[in-house]
């Protein structure tokens, strides 16, 4: 595995998704509400998503020039996801939240990684 992305583009295209998600989820619209409720994830705590997922998409486009930090940070947003499909498996949230956003961007995650750090 490299440390460095080879093409980089995925990982860019996947920060610019991660960057949309986070602004989107400043003020959620009616389809992250629900997602948010169908887990059970306490409304106090939904800026910490917004933090967490602008942390990634900057690790992601810095990991873009620093070899090592894109790596960790693909990792780590395949980690979030695969938490998220947890979430909503515990909570048999099993709606097209699940089906579209969480397990859309758990294989837009895995496909940029593979592509970036693959063999």
């Amino acid at each position: 595995m490299t440390l460095s992305p080879d093409p980089w583009w995925p990982q860019a295209v996947l920060a610019a998704v991660l960057a949309g998600d986070a602004l989107l989820s400043v003020r959620p619209p009616a389809f992250v509400r629900t997602c948010l409720h169908g887990v059970g994830f306490p409304e106090d705590w939904w800026w910490s998503l917004v933090v967490i997922k602008l942390l990634a998409a900057a690790g992601l486009v810095a990991g873009i020039f620093v070899d090592g930090v894109g790596a960790a940070a693909a990792a780590g947003v395949v980690c979030y996801f695969l938490a998220a499909s947890y979430a909503h498996l515990r909570a048999r949230f099993l709606r097209t939240e699940f089906w579209v956003n969480c397990l859309g961007m758990l294989a837009l995650s895995l496909a940029a990684s593979a592509l970036s750090y693959g063999p």
